[in-house]
């Protein structure tokens, strides 16, 4: 290891060199000099005035289901939090989770315990706070409908701050714009439910996610934004895009929100297929679909 990998192992687990394909659900990506699993809240402390003092660009990384990385090497973190933030705390109908914990782990333990609101969550990939980042939602619901605060690291501070502060709207937070803000926790206010009805109800959905998605091919989930009055997906569809493919990026059969990796894609080739769909539909609809997926290390 060198000296900054040393440093940093003073207060974490520390890997380099890590292929950023094997942290996200894309598996596309190059690799990330240093990739840092922090134990607790002084560690990530300790860890964040390293990282400012040696100048070096950092990232969060969740469970990278909503990342598009490119193929250059990340000089810079990586900070995982699922490693050991994956705690949660329930007091009546109050939920208390950290930034490394399942959505669809929490989903299913408020199940058991007779709590509704995260049955829409119950399918997403994702940790807690990249949920509460990109305001992650289904079904017509999302993670703002439940968020009552959220526990950051600012300014060498942690603090609570109210939903009314986390300026949340479609697939949008102020965490997006705030890129130096970390979210360590979150706490949602639910509402008591039936839990065989809840169960039901996210088994349903089960089932059509599994119908309807291609769960067995590496992707980002639903790559654009819906406009308003038409979904993304009849858009693509009209274009005749269904099954198109360049290099190993193609749009899927079962879902044309999604584009896969079929066979060993790159970067380049899923940015290409994005930019034709947005070509292609901007001349036939006139139409501007913008990517819900979040580039990550880009030039």
């Amino acid at each position: 290891m060198d000296q900054m990998a040393n440093e940093l192992a003073q207060f974490s687990q520390v890997e380099t060199w890590v292929p950023l394909k094997n942290m996200t659900t894309l598996r596309i990506g190059g690799r990330a000099h240093y990739v840092c699993y922090p134990e607790n809240t002084v560690a990530l402390d300790s860890i964040m005035k390293m990282i400012e003092k040696a100048g070096l660009p950092y990232k969060m990384f969740g469970k990278g289901s909503n990342l598009l990385c490119s193929d250059d090497d990340f000089e810079g973190v990586v900070i995982r939090l699922d490693r050991h933030f994956n705690d949660f705390y329930f007091k009546g109908t109050t939920v208390i989770a950290q930034a490394g914990c399942s959505i669809i782990v929490l989903a299913n333990e408020c199940m058991k315990n007779g709590l509704s609101g995260l049955e829409f969550a119950s399918g997403i990939p994702a940790t807690v706070g990249g949920t509460a980042y990109m305001n992650a939602g289904a079904y017509k619901s999302s993670m703002s409908d439940v968020i009552d605060s959220v526990f950051i690291y600012r300014n060498g501070r942690f603090e609570w701050i109210p939903v009314s502060e986390c300026e949340y709207s479609y697939r949008t937070s102020v965490f997006q714009k705030q890129p130096d803000w970390i979210i360590i926790a979150v706490r949602m206010q639910l509402k008591q439910g039936d839990p065989d009805e809840i169960r039901d109800l996210m088994e349903r959905r089960r089932e059509r996610r599994m119908s309807s998605q291609p769960l067995d091919k590496p992707s980002c989930g639903s790559v654009f934004h819906n406009p308003e009055n038409v979904p993304a997906w009849k858009l693509i569809e009209g274009i005749g895009y269904r099954g198109h493919r360049v290099g190993g990026a193609k749009v899927s059969e079962k879902h044309v929100n999604f584009i896969v990796n079929e066979d060993h894609a790159n970067a380049e080739d899923f940015l290409s297929l994005v930019t034709e769909i947005q070509q292609k539909v901007k001349e036939q609809y006139g139409v501007d679909l913008h990517m819900e997926v979040e580039k990550f290390n880009w030039r």
